[in-house]
């Protein structure tokens, strides 16, 4: 595989997945509930935006990035209590396999509708971000945790 390619992938993957393991450890941590989801996107953003030192279009890019993450999120969550569903499952005295197949189809076909749609826009806001920035994005992948959490 040529470098570039090699380079290319690595970076949209890469910042795909600093935002998307942002949001994701956000959102476990606190809920993005349809009540205060927007709030809640627009103060990760900030801090994202911050630590980035992000200009105006960056920082769009990147809204528009939470946004689908957003959306993605909410596809794979589908309609109802996914807790319910998910116990549903164990109900009765043997594991509901046709049921397990069909959440897991379900989640999958979700999963793959959005995709694209979240790729793209992952590249779009890492390769708009400078060396310096993706450099950023690149050493908080390898810490594994979030910016300025100790411990």
């Amino acid at each position: 595989m040529k470098h570039w390619i090699k380079r290319s992938l690595f970076g949209l993957f890469g910042g795909a997945l600093v935002v998307g393991s942002i949001a994701g450890c956000a959102a476990h941590r606190h809920g993005w509930g349809e009540g205060d989801s927007a709030e809640f996107r627009a103060k990760v953003v900030e801090r994202v935006s911050s630590k980035l030192e992000l200009d105006g279009a960056q920082k769009q890019k990147l809204n528009v990035l939470a946004d689908k993450l957003h959306a993605q999120r909410m596809a794979m969550r589908g309609s109802g209590d996914p807790r319910a569903q998910f116990k549903a499952l164990f109900a009765g005295d043997k594991l509901d396999q046709a049921g397990a197949g069909k959440l897991v189809d379900e989640k999958t076909a979700a999963l793959r509708a959005g995709s694209p749609e979240v790729i793209a826009a992952a590249a779009d806001f890492f390769d708009g971000l400078n060396p310096s920035q993706q450099q950023k994005v690149r050493e908080f992948m390898d810490r594994g945790r979030r910016w300025g959490h100790r411990g």
